[in-house]
């Protein structure tokens, strides 16, 4: 029985990774993939494991593992370290007979171990990408990644502001714009005035973290929120007086790349929840300050709708490095 090796640190594990399993897995009985992570790592080992695992559940000839990166030295010379990187694959995988790669570490590791090397498109003719490539710039790369990695990079920005300052016709027309999906502010749809209670709030509090995590996962490349989880502690402060600890909890589990501040220089319309247009200055400075609590970056935008949209779109654009 042949029992072969990918290893690498699959941070992301894109299309050309899952490439060269496939190129490997039918060259095998059996497949290890190992995955090397330090402390260090910019994307949790928890997280990369998951998507390989996930991704190659479909195939029973493959053992998806996760092994330390402590037999690697930075400091040597490629030759040098893969005389370390060989000695650990023979006492960790001593059944493994062949290995695929796709990096110069290939000859030096097969002369050290003895292993047979297959090569997989070393040129990087078939899938153009690297994961650092994918890491310095998710959006551009976007392609090449798997449907169920991408929510990890979409970037996310949250247009923040008191009343009546356009942020859901922003957000949608945003959303338009970059052919992705918008967050609306759920609870217009779970509330009809402003009698409501503390139970209320936390329900909407998990409505609202509910909405961005699921069009985190369809959105494309970049999503636009129309509020998020300050803007419902500042207005249950106001409404109850009290602001129940379970909405700071949630807030930590949505985290926006980009705050967008709307200014109150347009028209307040008054509609059936918005009572506040006489305490727009007051309401303004609210949601400036718990910014500014918590040292969150943010842009003020002002000016027209026309011009407030133009802004973003800049700032979008930037997000994405395009």
């Amino acid at each position: 029985m042949t029992t072969g090796l990918v290893f690498g640190k699959f941070m992301p594990v894109h299309t050309g990774h899952l490439a060269l399993i496939d190129f490997a897995r039918q060259q095998c009985d059996r497949l290890i993939v190992s995955m090397s992570y330090t402390d260090a790592d910019p994307i949790a080992p928890e997280q990369r494991l998951a998507w390989l695992t996930e991704l190659l559940a479909p195939y029973p000839t493959i053992e998806v593992v996760a092994e330390a990166d402590d037999f690697h030295d930075p400091t040597l010379p490629l030759h040098e370290a893969t005389k370390l990187w060989a000695a650990f694959i023979k006492r960790r995988f001593p059944s493994v007979s062949v290995f695929f790669a796709s990096e110069a570490y290939g000859l030096p590791l097969a002369y050290h171990s003895g292993l047979r090397y297959v090569s997989f498109d070393p040129a990087r003719q078939q899938v153009p990408v690297s994961a650092t490539q994918i890491r310095q710039n998710p959006a551009r790369f976007w392609d090449y990644l798997p449907a169920l990695v991408r929510p990890y990079f979409v970037r996310k920005i949250c247009l923040y502001g008191p009343e009546s300052v356009g942020k859901t016709t922003t957000a949608r027309q945003l959303a338009l714009a970059f052919d992705t999906t918008f967050v609306p502010e759920v609870a217009r749809d779970m509330i009809t005035s402003n009698e409501f209670t503390a139970d209320d709030i936390i329900r909407i509090g998990y409505a609202q973290t509910a909405a961005v995590q699921a069009a985190q996962q369809r959105a494309n490349r970049i999503l636009f929120c129309d509020t998020d989880l300050i803007t419902t502690q500042i207005y249950s402060d106001i409404y109850l007086h009290q602001i129940p600890p379970v909405l700071y909890e949630l807030e930590k589990q949505v985290r926006y790349d980009a705050y967008v501040l709307l200014d109150i220089d347009v028209p307040w319309v008054a509609d059936g929840l918005r009572d506040l247009g006489h305490r727009r200055v007051d309401m303004m400075n609210r949601f400036r300050a718990e910014l500014d609590r918590r040292q969150l970056d943010y842009k003020i935008v002002s000016g027209s709708f026309t011009a407030r949209l133009q802004t973003i779109r800049e700032l979008a654009n930037k997000l994405l490095d395009r």
